[in-house]
């Protein structure tokens, strides 16, 4: 085995000969993740019993309750799948570094094993992580997903658009990286937005101007998004990426704030029994041809109570006000932000 290019990938999956051991890792978080989704349906796709035959553990995980699972025979079927995400070999002690050493080098034939990063961000210069990645290299396939820049997103832009009825100028999908920035995953979503915005035909640069997320304002969402779905190594990245980009905390907080301030009103609307589409006419200001924004509110409110999100929107008040009088460092109140919002969506239910 060896490490593999992304082209290489691609057509060793469609074959269907699956190895036992993968580790996809990279710069492109977007790509890691929607490959080992393919990776790992592939593996699970003949299989008659998908719930007893496929695992997923976080990289923290104990390294024996992974270990169990990627020895234990498959159930009624020829092949099952383990999944580790994150896996940090600088985080483990000596004894379970050996352990996974020791796990990537006897992958039995009956499994797959599929370690992929869609957080986590391991340097190069990183004596574990090169350690275990030449095992799994020589035991398995390893695949690196790097950024992609220029013509190359531009191009995949215009062909997600495409893909949806939608005709996207390779002038305008340069405009979109300009706003948004070389992330695929923001450029994703915002194609998607655009098209479903659209519905089929062609994206204009008013459209554009009007609809697309500028970076900071993509990014904030995320964050929100990361933090209701308690993808809290995911919350603190991308706060760590707007300060490496010298964005304001004051933008960063009132953009947070906006966000989960729709998600408030959606949950009021929704509790009168009024049509959350009434919000835009309500708040015309805010919603007018950004009526996305309500979509999304109405798709993460779900995970959220009402107790919850009065609890949240209570810590950015406050955190609003100590950013103003506070000698605090302003990046350290919002990391103590993410910490208590953490803390509070991890308690109580959702109604």
């Amino acid at each position: 085995m060896a490490q593999m290019s992304e082209a290489d990938f691609k057509k060793h999956i469609e074959s269907g000969h699956l190895s036992g051991l993968y580790v996809l890792y990279g710069e492109e978080k977007y790509l890691v993740r929607r490959n080992a989704k393919k990776l790992i349906r592939k593996a699970c796709a003949d299989d008659p019993f998908p719930a007893f035959n496929f695992q997923r553990f976080d990289g923290a995980a104990p390294v024996d309750d992974i270990a169990a699972a990627v020895e234990a025979l498959p159930f009624m079927s020829e092949r099952k799948c383990v999944a580790v995400t994150d896996l940090t070999p600088d985080s483990l002690r000596a004894a379970d570094n050996a352990k996974w050493q020791e796990l990537a080098e006897n992958v039995p034939e009956t499994t797959v094993l599929v370690v992929y990063l869609p957080s986590a961000v391991l340097g190069k210069k990183s004596t574990k992580w090169n350690a275990f990645l030449k095992t799994a290299a020589k035991h398995g396939i390893t695949v690196e997903f790097s950024r992609r820049e220029g013509a190359e997103l531009e191009k995949w832009l215009c062909g997600e658009a495409a893909k949806r009825r939608c005709d996207l100028s390779r002038r305008e999908a340069r405009k979109m990286l300009e706003l948004c920035g070389s992330d695929m995953q923001t450029l994703h979503n915002e194609v998607e937005k655009l098209c479903a915005f659209l519905g089929e035909g062609i994206i204009t640069p008013e459209l554009i101007e009007n609809m697309v997320a500028r970076q900071t304002e993509a990014t904030v969402y995320m964050l929100s998004r990361a933090l209701v779905a308690g993808e809290y190594n995911r919350a603190y990245s991308l706060l760590d990426q707007m300060f490496y980009q010298n964005e304001e905390a004051p933008t960063i907080l009132a953009v947070l704030s906006s966000a989960f301030v729709d998600m408030y009103r959606v949950r009021t609307a929704m509790q009168s029994g009024a049509p959350v589409s009434s919000l835009a006419a309500a708040f015309p200001g805010e919603y007018k041809g950004r009526e996305f924004r309500l979509r999304n509110a109405e798709r993460d409110v779900k995970r959220l109570s009402t107790e919850q999100l009065r609890g949240i929107l209570s810590l950015l008040l406050k955190t609003d006000l100590a950013l103003k009088s506070s000698k605090t460092s302003e990046q350290v109140l919002l990391e103590e932000l993410i910490a208590q919002i953490m803390v509070l969506t991890a308690k109580g239910s959702r109604n």
